[in-house]
């Protein structure tokens, strides 16, 4: 090994774009429907739509940023250029690392609990094995574990559309009903949206792992920032259909009893048992540990190969061309925090990490459009695009503290 190797260019948009869906829809959206109706009733769409909007002011930010500075550490860069601070930006990397590893081992946990449903395993056994399986994808290629997660983010928006078209009757009858899920200007009605749009803006935020892996992309300064963008509308698209679909086949409170509403709605359409469903929520879940022990592997050589983290880190294999070390450590802590368990209060604090840095991001993109409005052969948006995203992320910082009782 050597830390003169560079990391291989090989993943094409289609490629970004599987793969950005497949951290962006994950696991989660299999429950969410339920909570998300549960407050905001038949306007559940609208708070889908209005949190689409939410986050695409941040994920333009990126698109932008990824763009201009095609680097593997994402937002640490970003933050490095937007304020000139090297502390700064590697604490930034630190703290995105930090709610990948996480966000990893919490899905991991979650993985194994759903394994024990067909397989008598002892719990450490399968995290053991199921971290080191991980581990060993991700130092395969990044080739190799992009077409991987890829292939399982085909099976996971397959699931999704199979519950739109088995429940496509439903749909014929949004012509009569169409009313229904428009609100109304009082304010009790936007209230519940609102609600149900912050607890909907976390099912589209992934841009941020798409571009850590801006060193492997062919052509990055085209390819990744539409990867990005095509990955929010895609995402919007399914996620309003599988919404309205939902909330035209079943009530609201019907949605918000289920502990798995998705299957409930596959069962109620087929009558047949939605174990289809929650056996492509397990691959969901596997999925997106996957993606975020490549995402911090990745953030991890960004800092080390500019000076910011030990050199070890970014040594590069001359055969896999992927950074086995940062791997290593990545897969390593995993395993740790995994066995471990009760990630829940972590995974908590992993949001409001995320958004802290989504606030730090959009700052950054704002002072540096100030300073250098109209780069070359960069795709380039309005300057209040950041100033939206600071103030949507900053604004959720916040309800996120006082929720907490900070």
């Amino acid at each position: 090994m050597t830390g003169q190797v560079a990391l291989r260019r090989t993943l094409s948009l289609p490629m970004m774009v599987l793969y950005g869906l497949g951290t962006t829809i994950g696991a989660g959206i299999y429950a969410l429907v339920g909570e998300i109706a549960g407050v905001a009733g038949y306007y559940a769409p609208v708070s889908f739509l209005v949190a689409s909007f939410m986050a695409g002011f941040t994920a333009i930010s990126f698109a932008e940023l990824c763009g201009r500075f095609p680097r593997a550490a994402g937002a640490a860069v970003y933050v490095r250029q937007g304020f000139a601070s090297d502390h700064l930006s590697t604490i930034v990397g630190l703290l995105v690392i930090t709610a990948g590893l996480v966000s990893a081992s919490a899905l991991v946990n979650g993985f194994v609990g759903y394994l024990h449903q067909f397989i008598g395993v002892e719990r450490i056994v399968a995290i053991v094995l199921v971290t080191l399986l991980l581990g060993c994808i991700a130092a395969w290629g990044i080739a190799e574990s992009v077409a991987i997660a890829s292939l399982i983010t085909v099976v996971e928006i397959g699931g999704l559309l199979l519950v739109v078209v088995v429940s496509s009757e439903s749909l014929s009858m949004l012509s009569d009903r169409w009313h229904e899920l428009i609100p109304s200007t009082d304010m009790a009605s936007w209230g519940g949206i609102y609600l149900g749009a912050a607890l909907s803006f976390y099912a589209f935020i992934g841009f941020e792992d798409m571009v850590v892996v801006a060193e492997e992309v062919k052509d990055v300064k085209r390819v990744l920032p539409v990867a990005v963008l095509l990955t929010l509308c895609i995402t919007t698209v399914i996620y309003m259909l599988l919404m309205v679909t939902a909330i035209l086949s079943l009530t609201p409170e019907e949605l918000m009893t289920s502990e798995a509403p998705l299957a409930t709605l596959y069962e109620y359409h087929t009558g047949d048992k939605g174990v289809i469903i929650s056996v492509i929520g397990m691959f969901a879940i596997i999925n997106g540990a996957l993606i975020q022990m490549i995402m911090a592997s990745r953030v991890l050589y960004g800092l080390s190969s500019r000076g910011q983290l030990p050199d070890l880190l970014a040594m590069v294999h001359h055969r896999t061309r992927t950074p086995l070390v940062a791997t290593a450590v990545v897969t390593i802590v995993v395993l740790v925090f995994s066995s471990i368990g009760r990630l829940a209060s972590l995974a908590e604090a992993t949001s409001i990490i995320m958004l802290v840095v989504f606030s730090i991001v959009n700052l950054s993109l704002w002072r540096i459009k100030r300073r250098d409005p109209h780069p070359a052969g960069v795709m380039v948006f309005p300057i209040w695009i950041p100033i939206a995203g600071f103030l949507v992320s900053f604004v959720f910082v916040l309800s996120k503290v006082i929720d907490i009782g900070f």
